[in-house]
C-alpha cells in the first residue's frame, strides 16, 4: 500500500438499494473495502422524483431497468425502502466490525422536490447526505446530460448545468455534500477534448455558490476531475472535500480514491481525525 496516500473513505457507494443499481450489493461492497483496506464506506443510495431516462447501453444498463420503462424511455423512480436499507446497513456493520459502515442517500435535484425529500429524511437516520444534479430540463419534461447533447451544442449544455448549481446548493439545506460537479462531461460527446478552461467562469461561479452555502465539494472518480476544478475550489474558498467512487457495483468501489486522495493534497485540503471525516482546508 502507498503509505504517504492511503485510501479515503468511499463516501459514495451504491447498492441493491439504489434503483438504477440492479448489480449492487451492499453485503459485497463491504466485503470487497475489507479486502482493498478502505477505512471507511456510505451508501448513499439514490433518492430520485425526477423521471429517469434509463441507459440503454453501458455498464449500468439492465433489462429489468428498460422493461420498468414507459414508452418514452423514461422510469419513474420507485419509492426508496427505508426500512429494508437501515436493516441491512446494521446486518452489514454486524457482519463487518473493522469497516466503518455509514448509512445515507444522495438526494436528486432536493430544490425541486422538498417535500418528498423531506419525508423520506425523517424515516433515518442517515449519517451522510448528499446532494446531485442529474437532469435538466427538455423538450417539456427532464434529461439527463447525455439526453440532451444530440440536440443542442455541446457547450450550451455544460454552461446551463453549472448555472443550475448555484439553485441547488442556496436551495436546499438538506445536504452536506454536492457531487460530481463535472457530471455532464461523463457523456461529453466530442469530437473536441473537453478543456474545464472554456467554462472557468461558470465552474467559478457555481464552485463559489456551493462554498458560500457551506457545502464540501465531492472529488467523484467515476470519471477522473480535472484538477483544474479541485484548484479553483480552493481559490473560490472552498473548504472541504469528501471522495466518492460512485460505484453501482461492488468491483468499482474505491476506484480512482487514492489518485483524488493525493491530488486533493496537493490542493490544499487534509485528511481528518477519523476516516469517515471530509478532509479539510489547511491552506
Amino acid at each position: 500500500m502507498d503509505h504517504e496516500h492511503p485510501l479515503p473513505a468511499d463516501s459514495h457507494v451504491h447498492s441493491e438499494f439504489s434503483w438504477d443499481a440492479p448489480l449492487g450489493s451492499m453485503e459485497r461492497a463491504c466485503a470487497r473495502a475489507v479486502d482493498l483496506g478502505l477505512p471507511a464506506i456510505a451508501f448513499t443510495e439514490h433518492l430520485d422524483h425526477t423521471a429517469w431516462p434509463v441507459p440503454t447501453d453501458g455498464p449500468y444498463a439492465d433489462q429489468r431497468l428498460l422493461d420498468a420503462a414507459g414508452p418514452d424511455g423514461r422510469i419513474t423512480p420507485p419509492p426508496f425502502d427505508t426500512r429494508g436499507y437501515l436493516a441491512s446497513i446494521e446486518r452489514c456493520r454486524d457482519r463487518f466490525p473493522t469497516l466503518t459502515i455509514l448509512s445515507g442517500l444522495e438526494v436528486g435535484e432536493p430544490h425541486w422536490h422538498r417535500d418528498a425529500v423531506a419525508a423520506v429524511l425523517a424515516e433515518g437516520p442517515f449519517d451522510r447526505v448528499i446532494g446531485s444534479l442529474h437532469c435538466l430540463p427538455h423538450n417539456g419534461g427532464y434529461a439527463e446530460p447525455f439526453g440532451i447533447f444530440p440536440d443542442r451544442p455541446n457547450a450550451d449544455v455544460v454552461r446551463d448545468y453549472l448555472r443550475e448549481i448555484p439553485h441547488l446548493v442556496t436551495g436546499s439545506d438538506v445536504f452536506e455534500v454536492l457531487t460530481h460537479i463535472d457530471y455532464p462531461i461523463r457523456h461529453w460527446p466530442g469530437p473536441e477534448r473537453f478543456d474545464p478552461r472554456d467554462f472557468e467562469e461558470e465552474f467559478r461561479d457555481a464552485l463559489r455558490a456551493t462554498a458560500r452555502a457551506g457545502r464540501a465539494l465531492e472529488i467523484n472518480t467515476r470519471l477522473p476531475m480535472d484538477r483544474l476544478i479541485v484548484t479553483w475550489w480552493h481559490e473560490e474558498g472552498g473548504d472541504a472535500v469528501s471522495f466518492g467512487s460512485d460505484a453501482h457495483f461492488p468491483e468499482a468501489v474505491a476506484k480512482g480514491l487514492r489518485e483524488a486522495a493525493a491530488m486533493a493534497e496537493a490542493c490544499g485540503f487534509r485528511a481528518g481525525r477519523r476516516p469517515y471525516e471530509l478532509w479539510g482546508r489547511v491552506s
